[in-house]
C-alpha cells in the first residue's frame, strides 16, 4: 500500500484530501501544524503528527522516520505566521535567513528544495481533488446583470496585476473602483471590510499567479467565504476555472441562491 506525506493547515481540504486517498488505498501520514489543522484529520489519517509551525527539525526527523517518498501541502496557512512570535528552531531560522524574499512562493520553494535533497517529492493533491473543480460558466439561479459583468471584467484585470505582483490573488470591485485588495490577510477578510467601505453591491474576484504551482498553493473558496459576500451585501463571485477548488459546491450555490449572488467560473 502506498504512503503519502500530508503538511495539513486549517480549513477540510487536507481532510477532505486523506479521505479520498484512502480511497484509493494509500495510507496518509499527516504533519498536522498546531493551532491550525482540523480535529478531524486524525480520523481521517492513517497516522497523524502534531507539529508546531517552527518545528522544522521534528518534521524532516518525522519524514525520515516515516519513510514518506512523497509530500503534499494543503490547507490555510497564514503568510503572517513568519512574523509571528512562535517559536523557530535553528532550521526554520535558517532557511529565513537563506530566502532573499519571505514570500509565500520563495518560502515554499526553498522547503521543495530542502525535501528533494533527501528524495521526497512534493506532489499536487489535485490527483485526489479534482472532482473540486466547477466547471465553467454560471453556477447559480441568477446571472449577472450588465453593470456586474463590467465589474466583471475590470476586476479581472485588476486581480491578474496585484496576483503578478505577487501581492495578492482576490480584489473587491464596485462601479468599476476598487474597494479592496487582498494581501497578507487573506482572501475573507478583505471581503469583510469591503462592506463598510462601499455599502454592499459589490464584485469579488479570485484569480490564480499567472504561474500557480499546482503543488504548492491551489485558492480555494466554500460557503464561509459565500456567507461572508452574502453579509456584506455583495452580488458576485468570479473564480478561475481548473486553477482554484469550490469545497462543498452544493451548499455554497443553495446559499448562493438563497441570498441572490451569481457565482461566475471563467
Amino acid at each position: 500500500m502506498e504512503k503519502i506525506g500530508l503538511i495539513a493547515g486549517g480549513g477540510v481540504l487536507p481532510v477532505i484530501f486523506a479521505r479520498e486517498a484512502r480511497k484509493k488505498d494509500v495510507k496518509v501520514v499527516g504533519f498536522a501544524i498546531k493551532d491550525m489543522a482540523s480535529p478531524d484529520l486524525d480520523a481521517a489519517c492513517y497516522k497523524v503528527h502534531h507539529i508546531a509551525a517552527g518545528e522544522f527539525k521534528k518534521f524532516f526527523f518525522l519524514l525520515l522516520f516515516e519513510r514518506v517518498k512523497k509530500i503534499a501541502i494543503l490547507g490555510k496557512i497564514e503568510k503572517s505566521i513568519i512574523y509571528s512570535n512562535i517559536k523557530k528552531d535553528t532550521k526554520a531560522l535558517k532557511y529565513l535567513k537563506e530566502t532573499e524574499s519571505k514570500s509565500d512562493y520563495r518560502l515554499l520553494d526553498k522547503i521543495t528544495t530542502e525535501l528533494k535533497k533527501i528524495n521526497i517529492e512534493l506532489i499536487s493533491g489535485t490527483e485526489y481533488l479534482a472532482r473540486l473543480f466547477p466547471a465553467k460558466g454560471v453556477l447559480t439561479k441568477r446571472e449577472p446583470n450588465d453593470k456586474e459583468r463590467g465589474d466583471i471584467s475590470f476586476g479581472l484585470s485588476v486581480a491578474k496585476e496585484i496576483a503578478r505582483m505577487d501581492i495578492g490573488q482576490t480584489v473587491v470591485i464596485k462601479d468599476k473602483n476598487v474597494v479592496s485588495v487582498e494581501a497578507m490577510e487573506g482572501t475573507n477578510k478583505a471581503i469583510e471590510r469591503s462592506h463598510a467601505l462601499c455599502g454592499g453591491g459589490f464584485t469579488v474576484v479570485k484569480v490564480a499567479r499567472p504561474k500557480q504551482d499546482m503543488r504548492w498553493d491551489v485558492p480555494a473558496i466554500g460557503p464561509e467565504t459565500i456567507k461572508l459576500i452574502a453579509e456584506g451585501k455583495g452580488t458576485v463571485l468570479v473564480m478561475e476555472e481548473k486553477k482554484m477548488y469550490l469545497v462543498d459546491e452544493a451548499a455554497c450555490r443553495a446559499l448562493a441562491d438563497k441570498n441572490n449572488i451569481s457565482i461566475v467560473v471563467v
